[in-house]
């Protein structure tokens, strides 16, 4: 089963300043460790995506827009974002609890100071395509 371990930041259930405030040694710290995560993933088979993402001011929401096919494109910074996406993983593991393991210790990458984050990961199922007879 394959599975999305989603990176979420937000202000208010973390206690740790934005990455873009920490010392260069700590992003690398932190960087190593994903790094070397994703190596032991992709040794055990699991590993199939996972990338880490821009800051939200790099951001665009896009809608369809109106008749004539123009989107609409709403540019960052977005003040009210409280909350986003910091990266995420595709993985390919046996059961749920696999999945959660793996969350856990992504969880635990070191953050400022070299403590462990406890960064909220989302894990959501990949589902897939329905069959031909829906």
């Amino acid at each position: 089963m394959k599975y999305m371990l989603l990176m979420q930041f937000s202000e208010s259930n973390v206690d740790f300043p934005r990455i873009d405030t920490w010392t260069p040694e700590e992003i690398q710290a932190h960087i190593g460790f994903m790094h070397d995560t994703n190596t032991k993933l992709v040794e055990a088979g699991e590993f199939v995506d996972g990338q880490g993402l821009a800051m939200p001011e790099a951001a665009r929401i896009v809608r369809a827009g109106t008749e004539g096919g123009v989107p609409v494109v709403t540019e960052g910074p977005f003040p009210e974002t409280k909350e986003f996406l910091a990266g995420y993983w595709i993985v390919d593991c046996e059961t749920p609890e696999r999945a959660v393991e793996l969350a856990a210790h992504i969880s635990a990458a070191p953050g400022p100071g070299g403590a462990p984050l406890n960064m909220p990961i989302e894990v959501r199922q990949v589902l897939s395509a329905p069959t031909e007879d829906v």
